[in-house]
């Protein structure tokens, strides 16, 4: 279809669900092609597969942000609220935890209370794990999302918008963490807003 209309340049938007490859799909010949690429089925795999073929077929695949520069994260504290000290430790334990989970693609979002992981997303995504953390910690977890530490911005961005927050206040959920220039912040101001309403803080991580 990008071949007859003349496209060569294309942006990835919306969500991957990770789990349809569980989900009886039937795969057409380009999409066999993918996988039988494949040496793990990681969201980085396959959205790189799918990235090689487009690029095959002449459809380069640009950064995401591209432009979407103005819904990036800023550094620094986002909502009204301040970080407590125990806060503040527990989303430097976080930071560890999370890059690690990231650096081996399973997950970008950790969720911590008292330095302590209550939970680690996986396929089920970023509400999933929250509302896990909430039910086992109970109310103050902070939800910590981050970039791979070699984050392909063609894709799989973090990304969090009011939903993150109605989720983390369903949950009973204190604090979110995102990456400054990693992560996109859909909705931002009705974002900020949502957590002040809650008071619930929001910062940005500034990243080398």
């Amino acid at each position: 279809m990008f071949e007859a209309a003349g496209v060569t340049r294309a942006v990835m938007a919306g969500q991957v669900k990770h789990t349809s490859i569980f989900s009886g799909v039937r795969p057409d010949m380009t999409l066999l092609s993918v996988i039988a690429r494949l040496r793990s089925k990681n969201t980085d795999a396959l959205i790189a597969a799918v990235a090689d073929v487009m690029r095959e077929h002449g459809v380069e695949l640009l950064d995401s942000t591209a432009y979407l520069a103005p819904l990036l994260a800023r550094p620094g504290t986002l909502a009204a609220r301040r970080l407590t000290e125990r806060e503040q430790a527990d989303l430097a334990f976080g930071y560890r935890v999370a890059d690690a989970v990231a650096g081996l693609d399973i997950g970008q979002t950790v969720c911590v209370k008292d330095l302590a992981v209550v939970s680690v997303e996986a396929m089920e995504g970023t509400d999933e794990a929250i509302a896990r953390a909430g039910r086992l910690a109970g109310t103050g977890v902070a939800v910590v999302k981050v970039a791979k530490p070699n984050q392909d911005m063609r894709f799989d961005v973090p990304v969090v918008g009011v939903p993150t927050i109605e989720a983390m206040k369903a949950a009973g959920a204190a604090v979110l963490s995102v990456d400054a220039d990693r992560a996109l912040m859909i909705d931002g101001d009705a974002l900020i807003a949502a957590a002040d309403d809650a008071g619930i803080a929001v910062v940005g991580r500034a990243r080398a």
